[in-house]
């Protein structure tokens, strides 16, 4: 596809690398909650997501209200991947929705929720997380999505017009007919190209939109985090990308709920290093929060 056009809205020219350091699961519990508090005021990370159906959620809620510069947005939560610490849905406790397992809770997996969810009951709920956000008092900058559940043709239009009714830019791709085809392995060849004409109107609307994603991955050896970090940032593409991280200080709690514990406590070690910093100095990276694109909204 052509550069993408938030570049020169942002003062940046086409080859430009941009990053938003986004870290993902705030208040999926304690520690999510206290590693974001730490990271945010150490500066080197851009933005950041709360699941709002989990229990630690009106703990980040109270951070954000605290912090009003804070960048944080809602990551639509519709699963829980967890064996014995379990959440469900906000919006409804009917069992017709789909959006329930066998326990009441929302199920593991995304495929689970994509083939069994009805579409309005889908929608009130991503409302809905949206609408308690902004009761507790934050102002969201930004939606997402937990395990990119709503990456699906069943509900990628109403998380748009979700995002577009709220005026937030919603995590959304430019791809074209080829990367939707390429990111989606069982999408056909119709919605491929319905999904990349979407992407053009909304471009053409002036909805700001994203060009990449990354992260760091929770399966790999926790001793490198430092070095993978500095890795992936050095092979970003031109473009803005999503570049994910899952920081939780060490505790009890996590290490009972997180079999990946030890990642996600040297992702927030990592983002509190100094030499961190000073190498995305060096390679040039830019680095911006979702609050940039918001303001890009027309």
């Amino acid at each position: 596809m052509h550069p993408n056009p938030v570049l020169k809205k942002l003062g940046l020219a086409d080859t430009d690398r941009v990053a938003i350091i986004h870290t993902d699961d705030i208040g999926m519990c304690q520690a999510s909650v206290a590693a974001f508090a730490d990271l945010w005021d150490f500066g080197l990370i851009s933005s950041g997501a709360v699941m709002i159906p989990c229990g630690w959620a009106p703990a980040a809620a109270a951070f954000a209200r605290e912090h009003p510069d804070a960048d944080l947005g809602v990551h639509l939560t519709l699963t829980c991947e967890w064996s014995t610490y379990r959440w469900g849905p906000i919006s409804s406790r009917e069992p017709a929705s789909g959006m329930m397992d066998a326990e009441g809770c929302f199920p593991r997996t995304s495929a689970e929720f994509q083939n069994n969810a009805g579409v309005a009951y889908a929608r009130a709920e991503m409302a809905a997380q949206v609408r308690r956000a902004v009761e507790w008092g934050m102002v969201p900058t930004h939606v997402d999505t937990h395990m990119g559940t709503v990456a699906h043709p069943k509900f990628m239009q109403d998380y748009v017009k979700l995002a577009m009714a709220n005026k937030l830019p919603p995590m959304i791709f430019r791809l074209d007919k080829e990367g939707w085809k390429h990111a989606h392995r069982s999408i056909t060849e119709e919605l491929a190209e319905a999904a990349a004409m979407m992407v053009l109107q909304l471009e053409e609307m002036g909805l700001p939109m994203l060009d990449n994603i990354a992260s760091l991955e929770l399966d790999a050896d926790p001793a490198t985090r430092l070095e993978q970090a500095k890795a992936v940032f050095d092979g970003l593409p031109a473009g803005i990308t999503h570049f994910i991280i899952h920081p939780a200080v060490e505790t009890p709690e996590i290490k009972a709920i997180a079999p990946d514990w030890r990642c996600r406590v040297a992702d927030y070690q990592t983002f509190l290093r100094e030499e961190l910093r000073q190498h995305l100095k060096n390679t040039g990276l830019h680095v911006i929060g979702y609050r940039a694109l918001k303001e890009l909204i027309p």
